[in-house]
């Protein structure tokens, strides 16, 4: 049995080259830390260069600095 994590089924579904934002509303990334995790997967995609991260942003209202929004695209 496999695992598939959010950000996996994300990668998966997005096409190559098409910017894709993370999305919150409507989904169980509108917990703060979840998206924040999802997020940060991505990010350690990017870093084996499976995806481009676009642009982010985090949040310094709260002690943890949570990333609020993501937006990246497939690459590989």
């Amino acid at each position: 049995m496999t695992l598939t994590t959010l950000a996996r089924t994300l990668y998966l579904d997005s096409e190559f080259g098409v910017p894709q934002e993370l999305p919150k509303a409507g989904s169980t990334l509108e917990n703060p830390y979840v998206y924040d995790a999802t997020a940060r997967e991505l990010k350690a995609m990017a870093e084996r260069g499976l995806v481009e991260i676009i642009d982010e942003r985090v949040s310094f209202r709260t002690p943890d600095k949570l990333i609020e929004q993501l937006r990246f695209k497939r690459v590989r």
